[in-house]
């Protein structure tokens, strides 16, 4: 069964700040990422996903100014039908250099939440109907912060879902723990983003079971940040060359394959990227298929010291 496009949430984390981790930006990019010309260029790729289809754009306080892009290309183009959904705990500290030291600093505190959804709130208002924790993981402070606690609940109960994402080898763990939190006898969370992609699928029967007690289910780095395209594994490659297309699509529809993704985000620099990343909504694996790229599973403590090793560039 081909996947429908509304399936699909665009990611802005490569789009909003002029250096990330993802590897295959530098020729999709502006030759000067300088703030106009990364605007013009989120513009173009808005632009494009909204004409194919997709109404779920994917932003973060630490995406630079992907909130400040997506709040002036909703004023102009006055779409009343895109669904938005941001994320708080990291803050953006790369003055726009791409040279930084340091580019994003996490915090998970009462403090953190209270300042960061303020300045979503003055860019976004009420456009903004899932709020997420920014990569939660099992030794986050936010289990035992009754305070901040208390707060999500609040903003779910004022009708904003309050959700999480996950990072690193420990991403069931997390996830088991964020659901069972309660607050007043109410679940504190009704949504997860987590990586999931044909090298590290380990988080994988968490997310189903989520998806089956009734949570809303995103995945992201879908293209494990580049590496199943810029170095892509030949099983991909092999599936791509049946189907007549590229190794990202491949990739994204092994996401969308599992009924339990509410959500595949992607994260396309430019809009031929994107064109790119949409034909896996056309793309139907076969069983052998499936087959072949489960075998690509990477041990998961070696997947995320390979992804910490990624430049900022």
């Amino acid at each position: 069964m081909k996947a429908p496009v509304e399936r699909v949430a665009l990611g802005l984390a490569a789009l909003g700040r002029p250096a990330y981790i993802n590897l295959g930006r530098d020729d999709a990019l502006p030759a000067v990422r300088d703030v106009e010309s990364m605007r013009a260029a989120t513009f173009e790729v808005l632009d494009d996903a909204y004409a194919a289809g997709v109404r779920h754009v994917d932003v973060a306080r630490s995406y630079g100014r992907s909130e400040e892009f997506l709040a002036g290309w909703l004023a102009e183009r006055g779409h009343a039908d895109v669904e938005v959904s941001s994320k708080w705990g990291y803050a953006y500290v790369g003055d726009w250099r791409m040279d930084a030291e340091v580019h994003e600093v996490k915090e998970h505190s009462a403090a953190r939440f209270a300042a960061q959804w303020a300045e979503t709130l003055a860019l976004l208002g009420d456009r903004v109907s899932l709020y997420q924790v920014h990569s939660l993981t099992v030794d986050s402070p936010l289990f035992t912060d009754e305070p901040l606690l208390e707060a999500l609940a609040e903003l779910a109960a004022n009708g904003v879902a309050v959700g999480f994402s996950t990072s690193g080898p420990r991403q069931a763990d997390a996830i088991e723990r964020a659901f069972a939190l309660e607050v007043a006898g109410r679940p504190v969370f009704s949504a997860v983003q987590s990586t999931w992609n044909v090298l590290e699928p380990s988080v994988g029967r968490a997310l189903e079971a989520a998806h089956a007690a009734g949570k809303r289910v995103l995945v992201k780095e879908t293209l494990a940040n580049g590496r199943l395209v810029v170095e892509a594994p030949r099983a991909v490659l092999d599936v791509a060359a049946a189907h007549g297309t590229g190794a990202d699509a491949v990739a994204v529809a092994a996401v969308l394959a599992r009924d339990w993704v509410d959500r595949a985000v992607i994260g396309p620099a430019s809009p031929a990227q994107l064109a790119a990343n949409l034909r896996a909504t056309t793309l139907s694996l076969s069983t052998e298929e499936e087959a072949a790229l489960a075998g690509l599973a990477e041990n998961p403590e070696e997947y995320w010291r390979h992804r910490s090793s990624l430049q900022w560039r």
